[in-house]
């Protein structure tokens, strides 16, 4: 009898074990669901960061190289020429102004018009 008690305390540990495993598992798995609801899956990560960040004005005469960054059509080497362009000329006068920043032309600064300020 002893042997029949000892084989159902394996059993019942095996059971539970096996239930904590699987509802671990269960909620390892439906996590990042939950917070991924508001990502779109066939819009490239890229064009999400953009959108979050549209709304954001980015002062040309202030802002620093991670806020110019999120200029469509700026990536690295473009903020920081702009940055060097008003290290040496000193504060922009107009948005028109940043097509002298060289690889700035008028496309680019049309498409950030609305979020660009002085």
């Amino acid at each position: 009898m002893n042997n029949t008690a000892n084989y159902f305390n394996k059993f019942n540990y095996f059971n539970k074990t096996l239930s904590a495993l699987t509802l671990a598992t269960i909620l390892l798995v439906n996590t990042p669901l939950c917070f991924a609801k508001d990502v779109n899956a066939n819009q490239p990560v890229q064009e999400q960061m953009v959108n979050v960040t549209e709304q954001h004005i980015v002062n040309l005469n202030q802002s620093t190289y991670e806020q110019l960054i999120t200029l469509k059509g700026v990536g690295h080497t473009k903020a920081q020429a702009i940055i060097a362009y008003r290290e040496q000329f000193g504060d922009f006068k107009s948005i028109d102004e940043l097509t002298k920043v060289s690889g700035i032309g008028d496309k680019i600064v049309d498409m950030n018009r609305e979020r660009l300020s002085l």
